[in-house]
């Protein structure tokens, strides 16, 4: 690994070579010498040749300011004294190669090995022997050479605190491309002499032969700031660090945004769980003959916060699913370069599927669809009694009234505010009851004004106020459904369209939360001021009449488009038709009626509602008699004008 890197760098190492070399050839010269080292000197020629002591120190005192004339000169002097020490033939070898001398240094040098292989001789003919000048350097086999004294002299001292030994060791293993040698060297200087430029040199050599970029850039540029030419460091970092280590950072920069998204995705998973659990909880232990209480006003002020950060947060992991996109996406295309086979046909599939996703994505945000009000409004004259029961019950249950009454040609009964956001704050806008046509058959007025009163408790509570971002949410959600499915990308591998079913999850699990609750005690207003069974009697209606209007409707217009003819009245249709529907509604009927809540209901079951309505301790009040239809003035009219909207609907969609 060392070596490809040493090719990577081969014009910048033969730079910094003659920089880094003067590192290790001048550390006796840069360093303060150990006195008591010298002191042990003094003693040891003192013993040979006394005189000849204070000549020692002079010599070496000349070395050290550069003066090598003298000090030559000098400690030739003192080898005339002491011709069999050691250390003397090693001070006048080196000042003698300091002066060009370098044959008779280098003899002088692997002299005083031959008589006494101290790590001190065997540094000194290292180095002498790997550059005998600081404008020359030995070959390849001089260099092995000098890596072998080194490394023995390293293994002989007993002075931990010279990093001469270990750079010496660095650079020439650095060179000759012996990598444990480089490491264990590096290592040492990293451990012991962070003071030095060289070691942040060839930590920085290291890490990038690790593909450690962001350690190997903080390096060179420590080694920089100690004194490494500026054009260098600029050159190694040019080499490709540079570039690494910004990927990386940015890979890792990317990778927490991507974790943290998908922590704040189970979280909120997590919190709208716990939230509906409370939900039903506090449904189950809360007085149920307190239409709203204190803890009820937390929770769905707490459940708006959380719609809102909820809605908020689907924003939010827009750019970052479409960073996973295109990020997999082009990680699996450059797989496929390095295995050095591109399967054409995937690769644009990849492609493709990436760029469909991304722009159904944002089109989704900047698409706003016009907001049409369902159906047609429903004037006084043509249901004098239904507006009438709609001011009566609002009375009863002390709200103001609807506004509009609009009809539908399908079975719903819902109500809704139209107006600023303001003006649905300060309950100023105005109130519209929405009725479909398909639910009235053998629906009586008692329990038509029971599920009435349900529908004004949303107003008082002001469900119907709130809920922009949850509105608009589930609108760009959808918008970006309809534009996968569209486009043909609603596929299992496609992570946009993954991402859509599970945030839609998340989502629906913590709205529909605070749905349920607004359903329960909306269902306590009806059942406290008309009766639990009033109450039950118009919710089974209401499910009752969709499964089987829907049996009816499928079936004629099943037939209608078979024979091609137009609709019946869809309204008039026989609702015991054939035993075998009428048994099959019926089990649709008891299947939901009686099954259990889960966690991505909007509204409770219908039999946890009942079980809940049922705590209630109603009000006196007369039932009221007769049938819904005897409250419009021309029923006939109506039922022919829904069918012949829905007929329309079919011709239009069969063509």
């Amino acid at each position: 690994m060392i070596k490809f890197l040493m090719c990577k760098f081969v014009c910048l190492l033969a730079a910094i070579l003659i920089v880094v070399v003067v590192a290790p050839l001048s550390f006796a010269q840069e360093q303060q010498r150990d006195m008591q080292k010298e002191a042990q000197l003094w003693n040891e020629l003192a013993s040979i040749s006394p005189a000849s002591v204070e000549t020692f120190k002079q010599a070496t005192q000349a070395m050290d300011r550069g003066d090598t004339k003298e000090a030559i000169r000098l400690y030739s002097e003192v080898m005339v004294k002491a011709p069999n020490w050691d250390v003397i033939k090693r001070r006048l070898g080196f000042s003698l190669m300091e002066a060009g001398q370098t044959d008779e240094g280098l003899a002088l040098l692997k002299k005083a090995v031959e008589m006494k292989r101290s790590p001190e001789n065997l540094i000194s003919l290292s180095q002498m022997t790997a550059y005998p000048t600081p404008n020359s350097e030995g070959n390849a086999m001089a260099k092995a050479n000098a890596l072998a004294l080194a490394k023995e002299a390293s293994a002989k001292r007993t002075d931990q605190s010279d990093p001469s030994y270990p750079a010496l060791i660095a650079q020439l293993a650095l060179e000759l491309d012996h990598e444990q040698d480089f490491r264990e060297a590096t290592k040492e200087l990293v451990s012991r002499h962070q003071e030095l430029m060289a070691t942040h040199f060839f930590n920085a050599i290291r890490a990038a032969a690790d593909k450690e970029w962001s350690t190997a850039k903080q390096e060179i540029e420590r080694a920089g700031a100690m004194g490494l030419p500026a054009n260098l460091v600029e050159k190694f970092l040019d080499s490709g660090v540079r570039t690494h280590a910004a990927a990386w950072r940015y890979a890792y920069i990317a990778g927490f945004v991507v974790l943290a998204w998908a922590v704040g995705l189970a979280l909120l998973f997590f919190l709208g769980g716990i939230l509906s659990k409370r939900t039903l909880r506090d449904l189950e232990t809360a007085d149920p003959n307190l239409p709203v209480s204190s803890e009820h006003d937390k929770l769905r002020s707490f459940y708006r916060k959380v719609i809102n950060v909820a809605g908020l947060y689907y924003y939010i992991s827009i750019p970052v699913v479409i960073f996973l996109i295109l990020g997999v996406s082009g990680a699996i295309i450059y797989g496929f370069m390095i295995a050095g086979t591109i399967p054409i046909k995937l690769v644009l599939i990849l492609g493709i599927g990436a760029i469909v996703t991304v722009f159904q994505m944002v089109k989704s945000l900047f698409t706003r669809q016009a907001q049409e009000d369902p159906g047609r409004e429903l004037m006084e004259t043509e249901a004098p009694g239904l507006w009438a029961l709609s001011q009566e019950v609002a009375s009863t249950v002390g709200t103001r009234p609807v506004s509009e009454i609009r009809v539908t040609p399908g079975t719903e009964v819902a109500v809704y505010e139209r107006g600023s956001f303001r003006e649905r704050m300060q309950d100023r806008a105005k109130r519209v009851l929405l009725v479909g046509v398909g639910v009235l058959n053998d629906f009586n007025q008692n329990a038509f004004r029971a599920v009435l009163a349900h529908e004004y408790g949303h107003f008082i509570h002001r469900d119907t106020a709130g809920g922009d971002m949850a509105l608009r949410v589930n609108s760009d959600m959808m918008k970006f459904a309809r534009g996968m499915v569209l486009s043909g990308h609603n596929t299992s591998w496609n992570l946009g369209f993954q991402f859509l079913r599970l945030y839609h999850r998340i989502f629906t699990r913590i709205s529909h939360g605070a749905s349920r609750l607004q359903e329960v005690l909306a269902d306590r207003r009806a059942s406290y001021h008309f009766g639990a069974k009033a109450f039950e009697e118009g919710l089974s209606h209401v499910v009752r009449r969709k499964i089987e209007f829907e049996h009816l409707v499928t079936k004629e217009i099943s037939a209608a488009v078979d024979s091609n003819r137009a609709l019946l009245n869809l309204y008039e249709l026989s609702e015991v038709d054939e035993n075998e529907q009428q048994g099959s509604v019926e089990e649709e009927f008891q299947k939901a009626i009686n099954r259990k809540t889960a966690d991505t209901d909007s509204h409770p079951s219908p039999k946890e509602r009942f079980r809940l309505a049922r705590r209630v301790v109603s009000k006196e009040v007369s039932a009221a008699t007769g049938m819904v239809w005897e409250l419009f003035a021309n029923r006939e009219n109506l039922t022919s004008e829904m069918s012949s909207l829905v007929d329309t609907k079919v011709r239009r969609n069969t063509r």
